[in-house]
């Protein structure tokens, strides 16, 4: 009984944790790595409070989506569609083009990366990343494949990161001022930075995980709960510091490239900051978050097919293959995506983000009927009706200014 009970207690936190991780690794990719560069560079010390409120907005919309996905133990794209009839399929649809969109930027990152540390051509080293992700849902052991490449890498993101926020140096009491009373506020950048952190799939990804882990019911979600403030945690604190690093290369008076189409900002944030040893650290942190957002993105997009029929494990496996070679060939066929499509498609997706997070307010105040009867925290769905209408607001004022980056 004690090593049943053993069993049963490793494997809640094995789930939890590849849960934890693969949402804080997919809200890590390329995009935001670029999203962050090139608005630092712009805002300087300003863009702390974008952040800050950034994790608050992540906080209570993954506590929502987490905790309400658990209790009803179905997928996002069936619940929305049980609770209004067709809003699943308006859901599947943003999500799984959000992320194709999503998907073609983290290959270029791939590339990107692994060119920084070897000086591979770029668009082989993003068709070695996309082969490399495909192996991994291939291999009969991709569960725990997935598990543990995305935990080791989001370690090594980490660590990296860290390293050359100590080396460049930041005005961090600068930083925590404005991170409180900034000088200035823009809408679009937040909702850009949320769009990238936690907008379009990535809102879903460590839910879903807890659905193939098996992790749902009232009786799981305290665990839940405490997952998914694990997981926005370590995503808050990756974002400060990678924000302090470049912040630190900025104010030392190093200007960014950010207007050329082959400007890569956080590359050169990296190179001023560490030379060229920074550069081979910034392309294993470009690669690592480059092939575990293409994993992040090609799951969870599949997973909401779910509503066209692509149930069983075979036909996610060969519609999960499809959507990263569908990638990898609309890559190739572009070429590197410049910063500025990353930093549109971070945008884009906070403009839909409150479309799925109206559903899912609707769903904890009106239908517990699909919660299996459990009453929806009330204070937690208070919390999540003021963020949905504060999303709402903030991509009506943005739009416009969003959609002008794809000019830039």
């Amino acid at each position: 009984m004690t090593t049943d009970r053993s069993v049963a207690a490793a494997s809640l936190r094995g789930g939890l944790l590849a849960a934890i991780f693969l949402m804080a690794t997919s809200a890590i990719g390329p995009g935001f790595i670029t999203q962050t560069a090139t608005f630092t560079a712009r805002m300087g010390s300003a863009f702390a409070f974008a952040i800050l409120a950034s994790i608050l907005i992540d906080f209570v919309v993954q506590l929502n989506i987490w905790r309400i996905t658990a209790l009803t133990g179905k997928r996002a794209s069936e619940t929305a569609n049980a609770a209004i009839p067709g809003a699943g399929y308006l859901l599947t649809a943003l999500v799984v083009i959000g992320g194709l969109a999503f998907n073609v930027g983290n290959i270029a990152g791939g590339g990107l990366g692994l060119n920084a540390m070897l000086g591979l051509d770029p668009k082989i080293g993003g068709a070695i990343t996309a082969v490399l992700a495909i192996a991994i849902f291939l291999s009969r052991q991709a569960g725990i494949l997935l598990d543990r490449a995305i935990i080791g890498l989001g370690i090594v993101m980490i660590l990296l990161v860290l390293f050359v926020a100590v080396q460049s140096n930041p005005p961090v009491g600068e930083a925590l001022r404005q991170t409180i009373w900034p000088d200035s506020i823009d809408f679009a950048t937040i909702t850009t930075i949320v769009g990238g952190t936690v907008g379009g799939y990535i809102t879903y990804s460590g839910a879903h995980r807890l659905l193939d882990k098996g992790l749902t019911g009232p009786h799981n979600l305290t665990a839940v709960t405490r997952a998914a403030l694990t997981g926005i945690a370590v995503t808050g604190v990756m974002r400060f510091v990678l924000f302090l690093a470049i912040l630190g290369v900025v104010a030392s008076g190093v200007t960014l490239d950010l207007s050329s189409q082959a400007a890569n900002p956080a590359a050169q944030a990296f190179q001023a900051a560490a030379g060229d040893w920074g550069m081979r650290v910034f392309g294993v942190v470009l690669w690592a978050a480059a092939l575990t957002s293409v994993i992040g993105a090609a799951y969870t997009s599949v997973s909401f097919l779910d509503v066209v029929g692509v149930r069983s494990d075979a036909a996610r496996s060969k519609a999960t293959v499809g959507f990263i070679a569908f990638s990898l060939a609309v890559y190739l066929a572009l070429g590197t995506a410049p910063a500025a499509i990353l930093v549109f498609v971070g945008g884009f997706n906070g403009l839909i983000l409150p479309i799925g997070l109206t559903i899912f307010t609707y769903i904890g105040y009106a239908r517990s009927d699909l919660m299996g009867g459990h009453r929806y925290n009330r204070v937690l769905l208070a919390l999540g009706a003021i963020v949905c209408a504060l999303t709402w607001y903030m991509g009506a004022r943005s739009v416009t200014t969003i959609f002008a980056f794809l000019g830039q």
